[in-house]
């Protein structure tokens, strides 16, 4: 089974610290990364897609955070 999850971060530090630590639990990167503006507190946020492959098949009882 194919999971996607989509990452964002409020700064550059907190993004790269998502998406490293997602990369150590062997995620990987899907597609280009992509920066919003938020007018609401003004500044950029950062987004990245991120995929891992898994055994088994899809179901309600797969939980993200314990991949």
């Amino acid at each position: 089974m194919k999971l996607y999850r989509y990452l964002t971060g409020p700064d550059d530090a907190a993004f790269c610290k998502r998406v490293s630590a997602a990369l150590n639990k062997g995620w990987q990167l899907h597609g280009a990364p992509t920066l919003t503006f938020d007018t609401v507190q003004g500044r950029v946020i950062c987004g990245q897609a991120i995929i891992k492959e898994v055994e088994g098949e899809w179901s309600d009882d797969v939980v993200l955070s314990e991949h």
